[in-house]
């Protein structure tokens, strides 16, 4: 039997799981403006994935490293979110 497929699967839906809080508690710290923590890891991800020789880990690091870069877009995202007022926003943060 391959557990190969299993393993990447859960490995992405925790990614994806643990990126969804990480983005709400960095806008609400940060703002959009640590978009660039989200490319440098990004960027830092994409690389491991290309010079990994496990396929597995290789894919998961790639999963990683996209999840990064989707980050960004939802860190905007977020921010809008907080405007409407669907999210709290941070009172100690500078809001415009």
């Amino acid at each position: 039997m391959h557990f190969n497929g299993i393993i990447v699967g859960l490995a992405t839906f925790l990614i994806i799981g643990i990126f969804h809080p990480v983005v709400i508690k960095a806008e609400y710290h940060f703002g959009k403006r640590c978009w660039w923590f989200f490319a440098l890891a990004g960027v830092a991800f994409a690389v491991l994935s290309i010079f990994t020789k496990s396929l597995v880990w290789s894919t998961i690091t790639g999963v990683t490293a996209f999840s990064c870069f989707w980050s960004i877009h939802e860190l905007i995202e977020q921010e809008n979110r907080v405007r409407k007022g669907w999210f709290p926003a941070n009172p100690k943060k500078n809001q415009k």
